[in-house]
């Protein structure tokens, strides 16, 4: 079996096209929402054993989301702890399912897709995961996980699989005679790549990469990004990069999304993004990149925390947080919409002010 049978992704025929002829996107959120049901603390348990009954809370993680990303892109996903970027990540690669809205797989909704197509969708978006302590079976050899998918997929034969995994281990710069080796026998960067072989050995179009190289050191840091951008190029990938460090997004992405509390509220070109950005709380995150360029900086942190995705704020959720907010900010919440420069914002300040 020659490496150029295995490594390539699979043959198509070209982008998906829509009625009109026009490039679609290969993924596609409209709506799309998720919450999670919190578990019955203390209290809830005694008011249900005494007859009572306390109101359900959910945590809203996603919150009417809508995004694209097209074949080829490389869109970053920027947002601080807990504004739902690993939530929509796992909906993207079919790990949750959305709680209301549609989630479109080169122009298909993944939900009425038959088994079949639906299966072909699970293995043509991958997920790379921030831990590779964790994700990785500590009892299963770096191979036998590399080449597990690819057979039960069919993509490969039992008895081509511990080739076909030397294959996918030198693609990501790995020395494959380590192959009959446990995952604790590696450094974190070669865990990483490890992952990263493990998700393309399926012959993915779509990576969701999670804070992907947030756990290694810079120096790593740099190596595995570089390995992204040569992958991309030489299997013609599409990426969705989560990161809460813009340095990083910046470096790759073509275009960068922002979000907040469940919500995205900005979208444009990663040098439009840093160039001019539109909504406050873009401009607060930018201010705080460190430069490079010897100018004197004065960080002035974002005020306040972000709130409980248990009880959300109304209105635009950066409201309580905003130095500009008016009375119209508290009570309606603003649309994604197209703003100077070509970007997307949700913000009142653009489309007739805040009422302040």
């Amino acid at each position: 079996m020659n490496a150029s049978d295995v490594v390539e992704p699979d043959a198509v025929a070209g982008p998906a096209l829509s009625a009109g002829g026009a490039v679609q996107p290969l993924i596609e959120l409209a709506q799309v929402s998720k919450r999670f049901g919190r578990k019955a603390d203390l209290l809830s348990r005694l008011a249900a054993r005494l007859g009572g009954r306390l109101p359900l809370r959910h945590v809203h993680a996603l919150d009417q989301v809508d995004l694209s990303v097209m074949p080829g892109e490389v869109v970053g996903l920027v947002g601080e702890s807990g504004c739902g970027k690993s939530t929509l990540g796992r909906v993207v690669a079919g790990i949750h399912q959305q709680s209301s809205g549609d989630l479109f797989y080169k122009g298909g909704n993944v939900a009425n897709l038959s088994l079949s197509k639906r299966r072909d969708f699970t293995r043509r978006v991958q997920m790379v995961f921030q831990d590779p302590y964790a994700s990785l079976n500590p009892r299963m050899r770096v191979g036998q996980m590399v080449s597990e998918a690819p057979i039960a997929h069919g993509l490969v034969s039992a008895v081509e699989a511990d080739d076909y995994a030397a294959t996918m281990l030198r693609m990501v710069g790995l020395d494959p005679g380590l192959r009959r080796r446990f995952p604790h026998q590696f450094s974190g960067g070669q865990r990483q790549r490890i992952c990263i072989a493990r998700a393309l050995a399926v012959k993915p179009d779509f990576l969701v990469c999670d804070e992907a190289v947030a756990s290694l050191d810079v120096s790593i840091q740099a190596q595995v990004l570089n390995l992204f951008m040569d992958l991309k190029d030489s299997l013609g990938l599409t990426y969705l990069f989560i990161s809460h460090d813009l340095n990083v997004v910046r470096f790759l992405s073509d275009r960068i999304v922002i979000m907040y509390l469940g919500r995205v509220v900005e979208s444009a070109t990663t040098e439009a993004l840093f160039s001019a950005p539109s909504h406050p709380y873009t401009r607060a995150l930018v201010e705080q990149v460190p430069q490079l360029d010897g100018r004197r900086q004065q960080f002035r942190p974002i005020e306040g925390e972000i709130p409980s995705p248990l009880a959300p704020p109304p209105g635009c959720h950066f409201h309580p947080r905003c130095a500009q907010a008016g009375p119209r900010c508290r009570i309606e919440m603003p649309a994604l919409r197209p703003v100077a420069g070509g970007h997307l914002a949700a913000c009142h300040l653009y489309d007739g002010g805040t009422g302040a």
